[in-house]
């Protein structure tokens, strides 16, 4: 299993990292254009010349000088990062929260666009446009085969707001071609990825990255489970990388007592600001959960050191990723920029929860690889603090420094070694392709059946865990899961429900058997 279970890790490291870099700002900073020349700025400007005017070869020297600005970058810290102009759009857009398009989530499935969901009420949905539809061209453009590429799929798919796409599309359940005219409108990104009521009466909120959107969509859904009457509220941040700092600082107005400190920053100059909370009181005197684990940095860590320093709620989970820095967006005036660290953050008490990054950004990145190796993500005992970085809460309770949130009740990433493998596994996009290339097979049933009939036809007997191992198989993928054919399972209906049925029904599903939630259960019960 160790065999495959690293390059897993490496996969799943190395999307984190992309995430970390590209999302953790505080604000964009576009102004300040009083730079000052020096012999290094001129050393740089004459090698560009010299090898555009002498070199023997023809280069890209545009490529050159983005590489250059990376290796430059690299040398301050891991988060101080280069965003090139055919990337700074998506980049945008994913923090600005939406972007112009038809409202689809597609697989390029067997050289075709195939329509795995249609957001509902958008323009796709109102066009007519179902599951398992193949979008065969767009005004004309042939849109499958092997030749075509995401950017093409973009170009065509998105444009501006209220202009129409004709498309062609092929009806796999009726055997059919139809063409549909989609209007093209704003698609929201949103961080909300789910807002409920738990059957025990909790609430529950799960956030997946601070955009700017995300503290206006949080206070909605906060209040829509207020209306509800929930007697407490977990807020799930596991594998939230961050984002606006000023999207975690409202939502903090949301739970704490007015003028509780909320974070402190010290930028180049040594100046401090301490930022406290307004205190809008609206859900500061019931229960308050927050859950992180190890891929849960900046922002999101930003709030769990609030909450955790004014004893205003209880942290559960595994240490946070560790990222105290804080990061502006530079323009460089030919559409492309640079998030530079501008700034260090402290939680309330004092704490800098920055790890080390003087090995290496390599080094730096491979902190999951260090924490499952010494053990960290199976035992609290395992996880390694400074006696010398102590700190209080408003309470008295003892705190620590160095590197991410410690958080007050540890749950470990597994039963047992070998589950975290499965987890992740689980969570990866192979599973949602072999479960629409399932229910592809026989959409027509599907469609008809229940939510219980689905959920009885994957648990009830190992048709479908077979069908999934084998899948593996044929991806080279070879993974020994008859000892964990259950866990395999619940995330095999998890994916079922989603794809046929809403996100509630997907959340309401795993949830029941999420180990922090039933952490926390553990804790209401002795009370």
């Amino acid at each position: 299993m160790r065999k495959f279970f690293w390059p897993l890790i490496v996969s799943i490291s190395l999307s984190l990292g992309i995430l970390l870099g590209g999302f953790i700002v505080s604000a964009s900073y576009r102004g300040k254009t009083g730079f000052y020349t020096n012999h290094n700025k001129l050393k740089l400007n004459r090698l560009i010349d010299f090898i555009e005017q002498e070199y023997v070869d023809n280069v890209d020297t545009d490529s050159i000088v983005d590489r250059t600005v990376t290796t430059i970058l690299e040398q301050l810290d891991p988060h101080s990062i280069y965003i090139a102009k055919n990337e700074l759009q998506s980049v945008t857009e994913s923090m600005q929260g939406s972007f112009v398009g038809i409202g689809i989530n597609y697989y390029y499935f067997n050289d075709s666009i195939a329509v795995i969901k249609d957001i509902v009420d958008g323009p796709s949905f109102k066009a007519g446009i179902k599951p398992g539809d193949r979008i065969i061209s767009a005004d004309g453009k042939v849109l499958f085969g092997k030749n075509v590429t995401t950017d093409s799929i973009s170009k065509y798919l998105r444009g501006d707001v209220n202009t129409n796409v004709q498309l062609e599309i092929y009806r796999k359940t009726a055997n059919k071609k139809l063409k549909v005219t989609v209007n093209r409108q704003p698609i929201p990104i949103k961080s909300v990825d789910i807002a409920l009521k738990l059957e025990d009466g909790r609430g529950y909120i799960k956030i997946n990255r601070f955009a700017s959107t995300t503290h206006e969509e949080f206070n909605t859904v906060l209040k829509d489970l207020l209306k509800q009457d929930i007697s407490s509220l977990i807020l799930d941040l596991r594998d939230n990388g961050g984002g606006y700092m000023d999207q975690a600082i409202r939502m903090l107005d949301d739970l704490l007592e007015k003028n509780q400190v909320i974070v402190k920053t010290i930028n180049k100059g040594g100046m401090e600001q301490v930022t406290k909370s307004k205190g809008t009181g609206l859900f500061t005197d019931k229960p308050l959960y927050v859950l992180i684990n190890e891929n849960s940095a900046s922002a999101s860590e930003i709030i769990a050191g609030a909450i955790q320093d004014n004893d205003r709620g209880t942290i559960v989970g595994r240490r946070s990723f560790g990222k105290g820095l804080v990061q502006r967006e530079l323009m460089l005036g030919d559409g492309s920029a640079i998030r530079l660290t501008t700034a260090r953050y402290y939680t309330p008490s004092g704490r800098s929860i920055q790890k080390s990054y003087k090995m290496g950004v390599e080094e730096y990145n491979n902190d999951f690889r260090t924490r499952y190796t010494h053990g960290e993500l199976y035992a609290a005992d395992s996880i390694k603090i400074a006696d010398s970085l102590q700190y209080k809460t408003l309470k008295g309770r003892v705190v620590y420094g160095g590197g991410g949130i410690v958080p007050d009740m540890f749950v470990s990433i597994g039963n047992k070694h070998g589950d975290d493998t499965i987890v992740l596994l689980m969570k990866s996009g192979i599973v949602s392709y072999f479960v629409f290339q399932e229910i592809d097979k026989a959409r027509d049933t599907f469609d008809k059946m229940s939510k219980d009939q689905v959920i009885d036809y994957v648990m009830s007997d190992d048709k479908v865990f077979k069908a999934y191992v084998k899948h593996l198989e044929s991806n080279k993928l070879f993974f020994k899961l008859d000892k964990r054919k259950q866990i395999v399972k619940r995330f095999l209906v998890g994916e079922f429900l989603s794809q046929l049925y809403t996100a509630e029904d997907y959340y309401h599903w795993m949830l029941t058997v999420d180990p922090m939630i039933k952490k926390i259960d553990e804790k209401v019960t002795k009370k």
